[in-house]
């Protein structure tokens, strides 16, 4: 429970930073223990994501991977500038719009992204173990309302 000092609020706002606060150290310890594993083969975060989305759904434009995994256009090309020095993915013009770059694994990108995947998956299991089932699904829901910001009558 946070304690303001400086801040006069009401019991709704007093609860509502306290939920935040929570949700964000819960959020920042298991993303960093998760992610620890990531450094052994040279990746950050962002381009994990990045492989891990196009591992998953296949080549995407470098707009759609910015949105996928939360980056700026700008952050987003310097990611796949960088995995693409270290030829894990390739960038190849869009056919119908020249404009458009569609981001690929390359052979090596598939191989890291195979090996390391089933550990990151095992890891995120074993984090939310600590949560029942019921919970993991009640706790899905309750972010994905979060994320979208729709507000709902309980």
């Amino acid at each position: 429970v946070i304690r303001l000092v400086n801040y006069r609020c009401d019991p709704s706002e007093t609860r509502a930073l306290n939920t935040y606060v929570k949700l964000m150290r819960a959020a920042e310890s298991i993303t960093s223990r998760v992610h620890k594993h990531l450094s052994s083969v040279g990746l950050t975060v962002s381009q994990f994501g990045v492989l891990e989305a196009i591992y998953h759904l296949g080549p995407l434009t470098q707009r759609d991977l910015g949105q996928k995994i939360l980056r700026s256009s700008g952050n987003i090309t310097m990611v796949i500038d960088n995995l693409e020095k270290r030829r894990l993915v390739r960038r190849e013009r869009g056919a119908s719009d020249r404009r458009i770059f569609m981001v690929h694994l390359t052979s090596e990108g598939q191989k890291i992204i195979r090996k390391i995947f089933p550990s990151h998956a095992a890891l995120i299991t074993n984090e939310l173990s600590v949560l029942n089932a019921t919970d993991q699904i009640a706790l899905g829901k309750l972010c994905k309302r979060l994320g979208m910001g729709v507000n709902t009558p309980n």
